[in-house]
């Protein structure tokens, strides 16, 4: 199994709690948030079972600057190394953590209550070396030298934001030739809007669940799914801020089980609360506002 693909919110925490607890020597963990005891008390047992863990925490997050400090503390008082982002450039809001050579885990959402209970979400576990050995340097490369751009060769399979996210997000969304289906309340980068709407000129059907519930659950995760044959998620939307100024990572997939299992996921989900509905033009949303409490 090169990759295991999580969207029930049931099955997220065990899936972060597995690649924590089969850690022998060393955990990275790229952080946003992070409020859930047990994923802390997974973290505190691996440090007490000889585990070198290394957390990068973002250094601001609205209404979490205090719970922010508060991490950092606790996580140093139970051994762990921790980071603060000092990037000039850009936001820190990517999401991941690597286990020794693997596996890795890419996700949407943050280790969260609120994002284990009652998010649209997804995240993937992958054993792919070139995914695992990228994140790895990435991680190296932002607690260092966070300035200094991306660690080259790169896999495909992972898009790194703000350096990849435009371009990568262009030729995904450019090749559509059938359909594209879009999870993302903060669709307003003007650069996509009109693609999008290209697209669909074309005769591309386009349709995004944007703002409010995805099937009861609160819209968060960002989703892409491109005809039959690829899918992306991760923590970029589409929008000025993610495109332009955050560090963000997102994950693709082309894997046509999974692909197909979250077109699946699409469906059910989207014909529910809101509805599927076709694309129109959401609110453009500011740099200054696209910093939601559970972002």
């Amino acid at each position: 199994m090169v990759e295991r693909l999580v969207c029930d919110p049931g099955e997220r925490r065990s899936a972060i709690l597995d690649v924590i607890s089969g850690a022998r020597r060393e955990l990275v963990l790229s952080v946003f948030r992070c409020d859930d005891f047990k994923i802390l008390d997974a973290l505190a047992d691996a440090v007490q079972r000889g585990v070198r863990v290394r957390a990068l925490l973002t250094p601001t997050a609205k209404n979490w600057d205090k719970r922010l400090q508060q991490l950092g503390v606790f996580l140093d008082s139970m051994g762990a190394d921790v980071h603060r982002y000092s990037g000039a450039r850009t936001k820190y809001h990517a999401k991941y953590i690597v286990a020794d050579e693997g596996p890795a885990l890419i996700a949407s959402l943050n280790f969260t209550r609120k994002c284990f209970d009652k998010t649209c979400d997804f995240l993937v576990v992958t054993w792919e070396a070139a995914v695992i050995a990228g994140l790895r340097a990435l991680f190296a490369m932002d607690c260092d030298a966070p300035d200094s751009g991306i660690p080259p060769g790169m896999p495909e399979t992972l898009v790194v934001g703000p350096e990849q996210a435009r371009a990568r997000f262009r030729e995904i969304l450019g090749a559509a030739r059938s359909r594209i289906r879009i999870i993302d309340h903060r669709v307003s980068d003007p650069e996509f809007v009109a693609l999008l709407r290209e697209r669909q000129a074309a005769g591309v059907s386009v349709q995004v669940l944007g703002a409010g519930d995805v099937a009861g659950l609160q819209s968060h995760g960002k989703l892409m799914l491109i005809d039959d044959t690829t899918a992306l998620f991760g923590s970029i939307s589409l929008s000025p801020p993610a495109m332009n100024l955050r560090r963000e990572v997102a994950y693709v997939i082309r894997d046509p089980a999974n692909v197909a299992a979250l077109h699946r996921f699409f469906e059910s989900h989207g014909t529910t609360g809101g509805g599927l509905n076709e694309w129109s033009v959401p609110q453009r949303v500011s740099e200054e506002d696209d910093d939601e409490e559970n972002d």
